[in-house]
This record gives C-alpha cells, sequence and structure tokens, in this order.
C-alpha cells in the first residue's frame, strides 16, 4: 500500500508507560519476555504498533499480515543492510543477510549454487561422518548440557561441510572460533555500541578479528584448487560477464554463513530433544520411522521422515531459532494502512504470529499433528509459519538446515533414548538468538 494513500493514518503515539528505560527503549523488557512485550503492543496498538528502541521511535509489526507486507515489500521501502547493521553490523558486514535490492540479487544468485540438489546430495553423505566424529566424546548415563554439545557439534559440521579441509583444525582452535561467533551474535544486545573493552560490542570486535584470521589463512588453498565445499566455489565461482567474489567478499559471506548454519540449527535440535524427551510416544513415533532407515540415510531419506519432519516444524513454531526480524525504511510507506516514515527501525514478530490463537489450535502446545495433511494449520495464513523468513529475504540454507537437523536427530534415536521433565520449561536468554540459560541439561541412555 503505497504512503500517499488516502486511508492511511500516522504511526501511533507511544504511551508513557510503554517507553521503559531512557535511551535504552524496550530493549529490556524484550530480554525479559518478548512474547509478553508483543502481546501487550498487539492489545494496545494493534498490528503497527509504536516502540522506542536505543534512542530512537521505532515501529513493531504484528501478526501475519503486517509481517507479510513487510516481506513481501512490494514498493522496495523495507531494507536489511540498514537494520541489522544496527545492531550486528560491524560483525557480519557484506554477509547476504545484510545486502539489499541488486546488490542482493547478485550475490544470493552466485550463492545459490552452493546450495544445488546435488551438492544437497553430496552434503548429505558427507553430514553422516562428521556427526559420527563429532558425537564420539558423548558420554551416555551422564548429565550434559545439550544445547552447548549440540552448538560445538553444529560448528564442527559447518566447519567440515563448508570448508573442506578446515575440519583438521585442532579442537581449541574451534572451540576459539565457537566463542568468537557467539560474541559477534550477543552484540545485538550491547548497550554501549563500540569497540570498548569488558562490553558486548567490545567483545565482539575481537571475536570478527578471530574469525577473519582463521579463514583468511584458508583462503590461498581454497583459490588454489576448486572442490566442493561453499569455501571453494564462493573463491571459484562467476557470474556470465566474469565478476567473481573478492577476497573480501568470500571472507564475509563465509563468517554469516558459518553463524545462520550453526545457531539456527542448534536452537532447532536443542528444542526437538526437549519436546521428544518430554513426549515419549513422539519419540518412539520418530524413532521407528529411524530405524527402518540404515545407518547413513541419503537426501530423500532423510526427507522421508515424515514423524520426525511434523516435530521439526512444531518445534520451529514454538521456538523460532530468528524470532524477530528487523528491517529499516528507506523511504515513507504504509503497512495494514498504517503511515511509517523513512528511516524507521521496524521490527517483525514472527515469534508472536507463531503463537496466535486466531491462527493455531492452542497454541501454547506441543501438537506435530497440526502440521499433518488433515489440519495443516500453518496453511490458514500465507504468513502464519514463517520461521525462515520470507520474501526475497528468506533463509537460503533452508534445506541444508532441514537436512542437518533430520540427520542429528536421526543417530540420536538410533543410539538413544532420553527423557525430560514434562513440567521442564527452559529460562530462555534472549540477548539475541534464543537459548536455554541452563544449557539444557539431558541425560542420554544407550538403546
Amino acid at each position: 500500500m503505497p504512503a500517499e494513500t488516502l486511508h492511511t493514518r500516522p504511526l501511533p503515539e507511544l504511551r508513557r508507560d510503554d517507553r521503559g528505560v531512557p535511551w535504552v527503549g524496550q530493549l529490556f523488557a524484550y530480554q525479559r519476555d518478548p512474547v509478553g512485550l508483543y502481546r501487550r503492543q498487539w492489545e494496545r496498538y494493534g498490528p503497527v504498533a509504536p516502540s522506542y528502541l536505543l534512542g530512537k521511535k521505532a515501529a513493531m509489526l504484528l501478526g501475519p499480515d503486517a509481517c507479510g507486507e513487510a516481506l513481501q515489500n512490494r514498493d522496495k521501502a523495507f531494507a536489511n543492510g540498514p537494520a541489522w547493521s544496527q545492531l550486528v553490523g560491524p560483525f557480519f558486514h557484506g554477509g547476504l543477510m545484510l545486502i539489499d535490492f541488486d546488490e542482493h540479487h547478485d550475490h544470493r544468485r552466485i550463492m545459490q549454487e552452493a546450495f544445488t540438489r546435488p551438492r544437497l546430495e553430496a552434503y548429505t553423505r558427507r553430514l553422516h561422518p562428521a556427526i559420527e566424529r563429532g558425537m564420539a566424546s558423548w558420554q551416555a548415563g551422564r548429565e550434559f548440557p545439550a544445547y552447548w554439545r549440540l552448538k560445538q557439534l553444529t560448528l564442527d559440521i559447518a566447519a567440515d561441510l563448508f570448508m573442506g579441509g578446515a575440519r583438521d583444525t585442532g579442537r581449541a582452535e574451534m572451540e576459539r572460533v565457537n566463542r568468537a561467533f557467539v560474541a559477534c551474535v550477543q552484540a545485538a544486545a550491547g548497550i554501549v555500541r563500540a569497540g570498548v573493552p569488558f562490553t558486548r560490542w567490545g567483545r565482539a570486535y575481537r571475536g570478527r578479528k578471530v574469525l577473519e584470521s582463521f579463514l583468511r589463512g584458508y583462503l590461498p588453498a581454497k583459490r588454489a584448487e576448486a572442490t566442493e565445499d561453499i569455501f571453494s566455489v564462493l573463491c571459484h565461482i562467476e557470474t556470465d560477464d566474469g565478476a567473481r567474489f573478492s577476497d573480501d567478499d568470500v571472507v564475509n559471506h563465509m563468517i554469516f554463513l558459518m553463524m545462520a548454519a550453526h545457531d539456527t540449527s542448534t536452537i532447532t535440535t536443542s528444542a526437538i530433544l526437549q519436546y521428544l524427551g518430554q513426549y515419549p510416544e513422539w519419540q518412539e513415533r520418530c524413532r521407528a520411522e529411524a530405524l527402518a532407515l540404515g545407518p547413513m540415510p541419503e537426501r530423500a531419506e532423510l526427507e522421508s521422515l515424515v514423524s520426525l519432519d511434523l516435530v521439526m516444524r512444531e518445534a520451529l513454531r514454538l521456538r523460532a531459532p530468528v524470532p524477530i526480524l528487523v528491517r529499516y525504511t528507506v523511504k515513507d510507506t504504509a503497512v495494514r494502512g498504517v503511515r511509517i516514515p523513512a528511516d524507521t527501525f521496524c521490527m517483525l514478530g514472527l515469534q508472536f504470529t507463531h503463537l496466535m490463537p486466531e491462527y493455531w489450535t492452542n497454541p501454547a502446545v506441543f501438537d506435530p499433528e497440526r502440521f499433518g495433511p488433515e489440519r495443516r494449520e500453518d496453511r490458514c495464513h500465507r504468513f502464519a509459519w514463517e520461521p525462515f523468513g520470507g520474501g526475497v529475504h528468506k533463509c537460503i540454507g533452508l534445506h541444508f538446515a532441514g537436512l542437518e537437523v533430520k540427520a542429528i536427530m536421526h543417530r540420536l534415536l538410533r543410539g538413544y533414548r532420553w527423557s525430560v521433565d514434562p513440567g521442564y520449561v527452559p529460562r530462555m536468554d534472549n540477548h539475541s538468538l534464543p537459548f536455554p540459560k541452563d544449557g539444557q541439561p539431558i541425560v542420554l541412555a544407550p538403546r
């Protein structure tokens, strides 16, 4: 809807009791209870709610209609780069999520070559030995923090599949890389937005240097020889007119892709572990399908795991790995009849949509059958279920992520059983991407 439409109205003024902490605004309220904040804003203001963040007036887009308009971005008023740059720009600059319009189109077209069907099939074959190596140190019968073990596992997988030879890097070095990624992601919640020591941004600046040094150390070898891993693909692929990624482009994309490839998969896999531990009937149902396959199923076989797919979709609904997307208006526009001026920071509450009773039956309840062919509640609205975003910026690696999660769960289901207290509700750290503060302790029992 164009901004000059006669029926638009201005963005409402934020009520005094909604302003939150001076300058910081609603940031602390979001970190305490993001869904509660969404709900209050929805009830008071509707799908386009005013907000206040880091000294600036902002807009919160709630519900599938408002989020859908921003994701479709028909008048090209919403940009990714200026929005994400305010949160994590210095640490993931140049990544696919932080570029827009023609530049994004060109880079995405090149990047897509890393996620073709033949490459996904090759990645799947390499997933299984990588998972086996990563789980070799897991000790059954002893409690361990599942989230952090999974995070290390998915980073190891990313190093193997995305970087090829980097899988031989020592454990201490990979742990240093993992800490660097954590620091860069956690920068989103920083209050002091400068490279000041002992602050989130200070740690993130140091983390970015670690990641650049790590990747640039492998760059000459990747430039010298074309192999199947995505690092090599980015080094060698070129457009029809001969344009290629520079070294800086390759490093920027690799830092973003490796972050995206392991953080979001970790969140989803840990959520599945929790829910299957709390709902043993679903665990047994998924295990029966996993046992029907061999120890190293191909891509098509992993995609045939119907029950596990239902569980994964429900886990993505209940705990969206990226619960909020951000955009920045580069010109005046309107959403749901509300005018949003240029230079407005906008937050798209995807997690809130996933929990709206207007679209989901008993939305707080774990119920994978809602995605089954008889119900398909996710089809009640085009943007009711969008854990991977939508529009031109929809996650480019969503199919790879699904295969990775299923391959990890396939191995766990075949080798172990586990249970989780039905009353367990993890306290989530919402400073950036959500994760359980207690690390989600679990005990795996051998089958």
